[in-house]
């Protein structure tokens, strides 16, 4: 009786343990969107995340925009650029992974190689001959620099990724799809693609995720502010040299993090498992 009685405590104990802990990590998404719904003048001032009062302003005043442009038109530059990104990352690494898988090609372990050290390389140190490259083809202050690369297989990541869940995958189907009469495009298409759907799903999440927060690439890249997409956006609320905006920026920034939450909501099976399949799972 003792014993179930201290059983029944360790699990209450360690119910509110992990509550406090997760309410902490919490603590700065709910103090933003508290801070969404303050006046101005008492998103600082109170440290508590639960407004005192209700303004519904700031959703309406960030959604009119600024400089004359509609934060809708910064969220669809940010659907476009991540739809374009998730599409190439998708079929270009796909097809990259299962060369390396599947394939044997002469220097195929040198190009693995090489292609494996691209990813210890930093991405600053790509960046001033990227940006040459592209102003040489006038790509600058289009997406052109920040799509077109990712429908090249240059994310050695998602390429790694993939080629670890395509070597889990029996190569008998190979072998019998090749006695049936299929080529290596048919077995890719017919029996590779559809058997890796959590490994896509799990690069599609990570390349819209990284695309939809990125800020530095796109502030290189685009100068137009009708262009701009939602992490450039939300920027334009902010002056370091008159009054910012933080209640229309933190209404804004909420509503940013409706998509990230749909789409990890809808997929989080096939990432867990993509993730527990492909050998990346610490």
């Amino acid at each position: 009786m003792i014993g179930q009685r201290n059983s029944a405590a360790w699990v209450v104990a360690k119910h509110v343990l992990i509550s406090v802990i997760a309410f902490v990590m919490l603590y700065p998404v709910l103090w933003m969107l508290g801070s969404s719904f303050k006046p101005g003048h008492m998103i600082f001032t109170e440290t508590w995340f639960w407004p005192q009062a209700w303004n519904w302003q700031n959703y309406i005043n960030g959604w009119t925009g600024i400089q004359g442009n509609p934060f809708s038109r910064f969220l669809t530059n940010s659907v476009v650029l991540s739809l374009g990104s998730v599409l190439g990352n998708v079929i270009s690494c796909s097809m990259a992974a299962y060369a390396f898988a599947r394939l044997n090609f002469r220097f195929k372990a040198i190009c693995f190689g090489l292609m494996l050290m691209t990813i210890m390389l930093p991405h600053h140190v790509t960046l001033i001959p990227q940006y040459i490259l592209f102003n040489h083809l006038e790509w600058v202050n289009t997406y052109l620099p920040l799509v077109v690369p990712k429908w090249l297989a240059t994310d050695a990541f998602f390429i790694f990724l993939m080629v670890q869940f395509f070597r889990g995958l029996p190569k008998e189907l190979d072998e019998a799809a090749t006695i049936d009469g299929c080529g290596p495009v048919r077995i890719y298409t017919k029996i590779i693609i559809p058997l890796a759907f959590p490994a896509l799903v799990t690069t599609m999440i990570f390349t819209f995720l990284w695309t939809w927060d990125d800020f530095f690439s796109q502030l290189i890249y685009l100068s137009d502010v009708s262009k701009y997409t939602v992490p450039l956006g939300l920027r334009l609320f902010l002056d370091s040299s008159s009054q910012s905006d933080w209640g229309p920026m933190f209404a804004m920034s909420v509503l940013s993090l409706v998509p990230c939450f749909i789409v990890f909501i809808v997929c989080q099976k096939y990432f867990v498992e993509g993730i527990a399949t492909s050998g990346l799972k610490g």
